[in-house]
């Protein structure tokens, strides 16, 4: 039934949903009408609170660009190479690899975010050259278990209001993460999404005759040059004592920093990429060649994340953001904050797509509201995260690093997440209101 169900949402996506590019450039001018229209900004305070915010997330794209090239790098060395074979040669059926790469997705997302959207994409590649399977629905289903990245441990909502100094402090006080991520509802729903998640991947996987499969000679790694010359610089690119003592070093500091409590965070995961990188491949040159194979597919992430950048600010500051939260919580109760919280979310992570720049925006809006109603405050604050990790299924912001590595589009595997999208809404609704 969900196969049959999935092929109208597949074709309809295929054919309407356009370039992430092209879907930046139509969401920013979507937002300057709402602006002028809803709040009564002025086209010039509009353009200006948009060029204002243009660079406002170049930090978080060079880490996005560093997610891509690090993690390429890492998995491109004989030894993950080979385990992330030697795991594939356990799959038999097509069925089988859905539900695998599905599963890896979600432990690796709920670990970390950034580690889930590599390890997913590269599984997903790992897979495909081992057996014959619809490769748009297998890469959908890498993405598929980034859903569950802010019910976990990396989660950027609870973190930040179980950290004492954070800017609702005064409203809420700080909520410890065994009242939002270590929470009953929470642990229930990360407990149902594991088992429906990959169920609903495997239940769409198209007949042989209607599957789309890739080229196995296309996902094949070029092999690194093999260099000849006498050259010092040559023998420099080709020493290992060269690398392991720059890598083993950056290792060092890793041991050092957990040891003294250090937390995971995206920047971390990039340095111990990085660096695991450098050690297993051995040499310079062999690291350079995976380096320039990985930046290829990071155009994407380079030019459109800076429009991202210009649509948040004018939600933020022409107060659309807040507007559209304030009349979500204007109908809602005690019992049902949580629900439309989560609505609202995810509308506003079309515009917004960043967690904590997300809750900074709904907070101010959502934490009075629930201590008004009486609603529970942990319960309203995992609704947003919840609404922010859910509409991601059809944004294509995070799909980026995953489309590049696994070389497809974003109407290759929307259509899929759309599916994914629909039912996952309704269970993550459910709970949040009722259990």
């Amino acid at each position: 039934m969900l196969n049959t169900a999935a092929k109208p949402f597949v074709k309809l996506v295929e054919r309407y949903l356009p370039d992430p590019y092209i879907f930046v450039l139509l969401l920013t001018l979507v937002v300057f009408a709402a602006a002028m229209l809803v709040e009564q900004q002025t086209p010039l305070a509009v353009i200006t609170q948009w060029g204002d915010g243009f660079w406002g997330l170049l930090s978080f794209s060079m880490q996005m660009l560093l997610v891509l090239v690090a993690g390429y790098m890492l998995a491109s060395t004989p030894l993950v190479k080979g385990l992330l074979d030697r795991l594939a040669r356990l799959v038999k059926t097509a069925g089988q690899a859905i539900v695998l790469v599905t599963v890896v997705s979600l432990l690796a997302s709920w670990l970390n975010w950034g580690f889930g959207l590599v390890v997913g994409a590269l599984f997903a590649k790992a897979l495909a050259r081992q057996i014959q399977v619809d490769y748009r629905l297998l890469v959908a289903s890498a993405y598929s278990g980034f859903i569950v990245w802010h019910g976990g441990l990396a989660g950027s909502v609870p973190l930040t209001i179980a950290t004492p100094g954070h800017f609702s402090e005064n409203l809420i006080g700080v909520i410890p993460s065994s009242n939002t991520i270590f929470a009953g509802f929470n642990l229930f729903l990360l407990g149902v999404l594991f088992v429906v998640v990959p169920l609903v991947n495997r239940l769409m996987l198209p007949k042989p005759s209607d599957s789309v499969y890739v080229d196995r000679a296309k996902l094949q790694d070029e092999p690194p040059p093999v260099s000849s010359s006498e050259r010092p610089a040559d023998k420099l690119e080709n020493s290992m004592v060269l690398a392991l003592l720059v890598g083993f070093a950056g290792i060092a500091y890793l041991v050092q920093y957990f040891l003294k409590g250090g937390s995971l965070n995206l920047n971390i995961v990039n340095y111990l990429f990085i660096f695991l990188a450098i050690v297993l491949h051995g040499t310079p040159r062999r690291l350079l060649h995976s380096l320039q194979q990985a930046i290829q597919g990071g155009a994407g992430i380079v030019i459109q994340f800076p429009f991202y950048a210009g649509i948040m600010a004018v939600m933020i500051q022409s107060g659309l953001a807040q507007s559209m939260s304030e009349w979500f919580v204007s109908f809602a109760s005690a019992q049902s904050l949580p629900f439309w919280s989560f609505i609202s979310a995810g509308i506003v992570n079309i515009f917004v797509p960043s967690g904590g720049g997300q809750w900074a925006v709904q907070a101010p809006v959502m934490l009075p509201a629930a201590l008004e109603l009486g609603a529970d405050v942990s319960r309203v604050a995992m609704a947003v995260a919840w609404g922010d990790a859910w509409t991601n299924m059809i944004q294509p912001f995070w799909a980026l690093p995953v489309l590049a590595i696994a070389g497809l589009k974003a109407k290759d595997i929307m259509g899929f997440c759309l599916m994914q999208l629909l039912i996952s809404g309704v269970i993550i609704g459910l709970v949040l209101t009722y259990f």
